[in-house]
């Protein structure tokens, strides 16, 4: 392996030194804390020389999208272990961490989850692919018989969507049998993911249209329904 000269690990500082401290102004002010003209006057340079490590603020804001994925990606993964053996113990406990993540950081919330399309990210690809795919993707991979209930209507066409997913799988080294990726588990997985985000993001936004008492519990009903949906317990 290829050391590094002296020169690119001072470059390779400098970058991480520049997102620390944008990611310390989004944790305290928010999206539109973070600018070049603020992150240099922490860092005591001058704004231009921030263009040397970033070609704007919307590359520098796709970092930090990077980077909160990562950490958030690696603190899922830390409450797989102990849920035990049962595969809906596993989902249980990773859906219940990116709800309390979420909850304990609102701005990386706000920054990774809610920025309208093309803001933080060209292409948008979805975060969700990226965040819990790698997760969720093994379940899914040694539980190719669950099987989701019908609908009750005719599904629309789900191709492009089991393409992508099949991709994301593949791009993490991840082999998901076809079953595991029918129109009916992609449609269950989707519905899965827009009820998942939709109750964190009320929580986040304090949007609920009512009082919101003994949060986990309903967060917990609404994780049961869905298993349900599968035919688990």
């Amino acid at each position: 392996m290829t050391e590094l000269t002296r020169r690119e690990r001072m470059r390779a500082e400098t970058e991480q030194e520049i997102r620390q401290h944008a990611r310390a102004l989004l944790v305290e002010h928010g999206r539109e804390a973070v600018t070049l003209r603020a992150i240099a006057r922490e860092l005591g340079i001058t704004a231009p020389a921030l263009y040397r490590y970033y070609d704007s603020r919307e590359e520098l804001l796709r970092q930090l999208c990077d980077d909160i994925c990562t950490d958030l990606a690696a603190e899922l993964h830390t409450h797989v272990g102990p849920a035990g053996e049962e595969f809906m113990d596993k989902v249980f406990a990773v859906c219940r961490a990116f709800r309390r993540w979420a909850l304990a950081h609102p701005e990386e919330f706000t920054l990774v989850f809610a920025s309208p399309a093309g803001q933080v990210r060209d292409g948008a690809q979805d975060r969700f692919a990226e965040v819990f795919l790698g997760i969720v993707g093994p379940f899914m991979a040694a539980q190719p018989t669950v099987a989701p209930s019908e609908p009750g209507f005719a599904l629309p066409d789900l191709s492009a969507q089991q393409e992508v997913l099949a991709t994301a799988f593949s791009d993490q080294g991840i082999e998901v049998p076809p079953e595991a990726l029918g129109p009916h588990a992609v449609y269950f997985l989707l519905r899965w993911w827009v009820r998942l985000y939709g109750h964190v993001a009320l929580e986040v936004f304090g949007r609920f249209p009512f009082d919101l008492k003994h949060a986990d519990q309903l967060f917990d009903s609404m994780l049961h329904e869905l298993a349900h949906e599968i035919g688990l317990p």
